[in-house]
């Protein structure tokens, strides 16, 4: 996650050199938390939170539960993750609905910090979960902020009530209280009231917005701050709590690149939860705020569940099973491949994804060079197929290729790749789908994965030969397998390079993994 690029780095690179110690001494732990407590300052965390965490931190890193694990590097890194979770907020907390509909969530903040965007994307998850929202512009102030909720409602498909024009005409308490009315007499179970902010916190700003409030006595309150915002986070927090009180807090704007550390204050220091997370521009870039998710992003732990269930939500479970059966059939073709390209672009940015995966914050140059527009000139390739092409790659021989990459404006090279790595992918896919391990190019034998059945004591039969080195007659096959061999031996770390064997995954996990392949 951008915002927090640069505290994942400075956290991640001190633990790293942690991770010869074989028994940390006093000196090691108050060397470690003087690096956090520098690393969370320079991110903008508020003073008084920095002290207590490093505080906590320290304490616990030099009890018995450090001194007596078998890798007390990790065990430090396990209980930063466990106190930053705590600074977030402990648990996931939801929307709160009303018993008796409709359910009134009013949003505060101040002027740019991404209100209205955030109503509409709100109103297009309650969409997708079988609600039927109603959006109210009581922003009246801002100019041309009514037509920009309205331009937001249709994109999310959400009916939205603007009986006034806005731009200072008209009154934001009666508009809101009508609009609770209107709400009530149309059905609908759900009320978003997007009012007005200022460039600074005010009098007249905070009036309003309580006067708004007592009129229309919300379930939710949500103050909507911008991650970015720095220092000042912490006092327009406080300002706002005092002046209206809200329920709950929504992050906006974390694909920002600013360091972004005082969104971390603010659950810490008003003790509200917060409840949203704002990842991108698209009305789909709005996340459940977890606490102990986005504590692991940080740590570059990685964020599996929340990439399972993107993926959930992009892939039909029933056309997934069809696919697995192709994969072990060998009859998955280019037309599925397009299939899944199409849905896997329904789930967004593949730079955000893949930085969900644990230790790719130590690969942040490749995802920065990552080209999101290739999968479009795949895309491109395959459409200038015809059917009959696409079923059968086979068939393409020079002449076509060449009117393929004519059609698509490629070269002739482009095509012989994208056929050459589908040839590759369908046979890993089959590979997985019968229960073995691919073997992917470079990459060597995935340790601990041997094909079942597979002896333990391969390459052990000849003196001298224990190193495994290839007999090839081909002096580029033997180069090629002899350093797919050193690829192989080389050691694996976690995230933080804290030992050599990989973190199994959760029991929770691999359960929302089964519910994924429709195995649960």
């Amino acid at each position: 996650m951008a915002t927090f690029g640069t505290l994942s780095d400075r956290l991640t690179e001190t633990f790293r050199n942690l991770r010869t110690k074989g028994k940390l001494t006093a000196a090691d732990v108050d060397g470690t938390v003087r690096e956090i407590r520098r690393a969370l300052l320079d991110a903008d965390v508020a003073l008084v939170v920095v002290k207590d965490f490093t505080a906590r931190v320290r304490e616990r890193a030099l009890g018995d539960e450090v001194n007596k694990a078998l890798n007390p590097a990790q065990q430090v890194v396990q209980i930063v993750n466990e106190e930053l979770v705590q600074i977030l907020g402990g648990e996931q907390r939801r929307l709160q609905f009303a018993k008796t509909a409709p359910t009134v969530i009013m949003l505060a903040g101040l002027q740019g910090s991404g209100k209205t965007t955030f109503a509409g994307k709100l109103a297009k998850q309650l969409e997708g979960e079988g609600h039927t929202p109603l959006l109210v512009a009581a922003d009246l102030q801002r100019p041309n902020a009514v037509n920009q909720l309205q331009v937001v409602a249709e994109q999310a498909g959400a009916t939205i009530y603007a009986p006034e024009p806005g731009n200072g005409v008209g009154d934001p308490v009666k508009v809101s209280r009508d609009g609770v009315d209107y709400a009530r007499r149309q059905q609908h179970d759900v009320v978003i009231i997007d009012t007005a902010g200022r460039l600074g916190v005010d009098a007249e700003l905070m009036k309003q917005a309580a006067d708004v409030r007592k009129a229309v006595t919300p379930d939710e309150v949500l103050f909507v701050i911008d991650a970015m915002i720095g220092q000042d986070a912490v006092n327009t927090a406080k300002a706002f709590q005092e002046g209206v009180d809200f329920t709950g807090v929504v992050l906006s704007k974390l694909d920002g690149d600013a360091r972004g550390g005082a969104a971390l204050s603010v659950a810490s220091v008003t003790g509200r939860p917060i409840i949203f997370a704002s990842t991108g521009e698209r009305l789909e870039d709005l996340e459940p705020f977890h606490p102990d998710r986005m504590a692991s992003r940080i740590l570059d732990l990685g964020d599996i569940l929340t990439l399972i269930e993107q993926a959930q939500q992009a892939f039909d479970e029933e056309e997934a099973m069809k696919m697995a059966e192709k994969f072990a059939t060998e009859a998955f073709t280019l037309e599925d491949f397009l299939d899944q390209l199409q849905q896997m672009k329904k789930m967004g940015s593949m730079k955000k994804m893949l930085g969900m995966l644990p230790g790719m914050g130590q690969m942040k140059q490749q995802l920065e060079d990552f080209d999101e527009r290739e999968i479009d000139r795949t895309e491109a390739i395959i459409r200038s197929m015809t059917p009959g092409e696409r079923r059968n790659p086979k068939v393409l021989n020079g002449s076509r290729r060449l009117r393929i990459a004519r059609g698509a404006g490629m070269t002739v090279t482009d095509v012989n790749q994208l056929v050459q790595r589908f040839e590759q992918a369908a046979k890993m896919m089959k590979t997985v789908a019968r229960g073995g391990t691919p073997n992917i190019p470079g990459m060597g034998a995935v340790p601990g994965m041997g094909r079942p059945g597979a002896s333990s004591k391969r390459g052990k039969g000849k003196k001298g030969k224990s190193s495994g080195g290839s007999r090839s007659g081909n002096p580029a096959k033997r180069a090629a397998e002899n350093a797919g061999i050193t690829s192989s031996a080389a050691p694996t770390g976690s995230g933080f390079g804290l030992g050599n064997a990989p973190q199994a995954p959760s029991e929770a996990d691999l359960a929302e993994i089964q519910k994924l392949f429709g195995k649960g």
